[in-house]
């Protein structure tokens, strides 16, 4: 059966520490294999990248193969992911011809597929990524989906590691005022992989903008089992207090799916008090601070802040290559 990477909870928190390990051996230079020479990977965005497309064209390169870049609407044909549909819109190729064509390609596709924020009964299933796993006999890497960036959550927790040491950590992942609602990938597999690291995690957002009932079941089942523990807090001071990680992103009330200006309106109480400012990361216990980029400043986080010694996020964005090129090795070898 084809082993796919789709969201971090299918893989044992033992065998996402393995991936860490061999990400570091990557970057150190101790593991110099090609294990995909001579073979291609076929790349697809839906929509915009710098990070993941960029780290995941080098991480092929540097395993020995070829990257092949698709955009659907763009460099390919528009494609149609909804099955039994009547293709008689503005759709032109099916899902089930387009990954079974490449499938006789490449030995992996990575897929990226934003939520598009209208229908989130629909959009939390991951439909897209979903279908494109179901029609594949190679590999789909999730390049950050309506509801995961596994990709992304692993080079957190590798840059966790590199900075704070092996080991349970007080971890806040905070919500921040943003001018519009965003995707809720980001946090959704920051919360789960940290819950699988064991961690000490503080999810802190105000009301309203609570991540999916289902997702925190699995995240509060994981840090159960990795003997971690998961809070919920809505005192934006108070969350910061003591921890040794902070890691703030903005994501859009699954209430107001599909009304982004009901979001937009009730967020604006936000904006002055729901950023990473200097004082809030006194309160901390010398906390790094991490973002996934881009990030908007004295926005997200004060300049004062992202430029101060206590900022990852370039680290964190290399990781990214390094994470990736593990993934890569361990779907691909043999």
């Amino acid at each position: 059966m084809t082993r796919h990477f789709l969201n971090t909870a299918d893989w044992t928190g033992g065998q996402l520490n393995e991936l860490i390990e061999s990400a570091a051996r990557f970057k150190c230079d101790q593991d110099r294999s090609k294990p995909i020479a001579g073979r291609s990977v076929a790349l697809v965005f839906f929509n915009p990248s710098l990070r993941t497309r960029a780290s995941m064209q080098v991480g092929v390169y540097e395993l020995g193969g070829n990257a092949v870049v698709l955009e659907p609407g763009g460099t390919s044909w528009t494609l149609e992911h909804r099955e039994g549909v009547v293709m008689d819109g503005d759709k032109t190729e099916h899902v089930a011809e387009f990954v079974r064509v490449l499938g006789r390609y490449c030995v992996a596709i990575g897929v990226r597929t934003f939520a598009a924020l209208k229908n989130w009964e629909e959009e939390r299933t991951d439909p897209i990524l979903n279908s494109f796993a179901k029609h594949s006999d190679v590999p789909i890497i999730n390049l950050e989906s309506a509801m995961h960036h596994p990709c992304q959550a692993l080079a957190d927790m590798m840059t966790i590691r590199e900075k704070r040491g092996e080991g349970r950590k007080k971890v806040l992942l905070t919500w921040a005022w943003h001018p519009k609602p965003l995707p809720m990938a980001v946090p959704n597999s920051f919360a789960l992989a940290a819950a699988q690291m064991g961690h000490d995690l503080t999810i802190a957002h105000p009301p309203g903008y609570e991540l999916d009932d289902g997702l925190m079941e699995e995240i509060r089942r994981q840090a159960a089992e990795a003997e971690g523990r998961i809070a919920v807090e809505h005192d934006v001071e108070k969350a910061f207090d003591g921890v040794e990680v902070v890691y703030a992103k903005s994501w859009g009330s699954r209430s107001f799916y599909g009304f982004p200006e009901k979001d937009i309106s009730t967020r604006a109480q936000y904006r002055s008090k729901w950023i990473v400012d200097e004082q809030k990361m006194a309160r901390t216990n010398n906390a790094i601070f991490m973002h996934c980029l881009p990030v908007r400043r004295n926005v997200i986080v004060t300049d004062g802040v992202i430029d101060s010694a206590s900022s990852v996020v370039i680290d964190e964005a290399e990781n990214r290559l390094h994470i990736q090129k593990a993934i890569l090795a361990k779907l691909l070898s043999g």
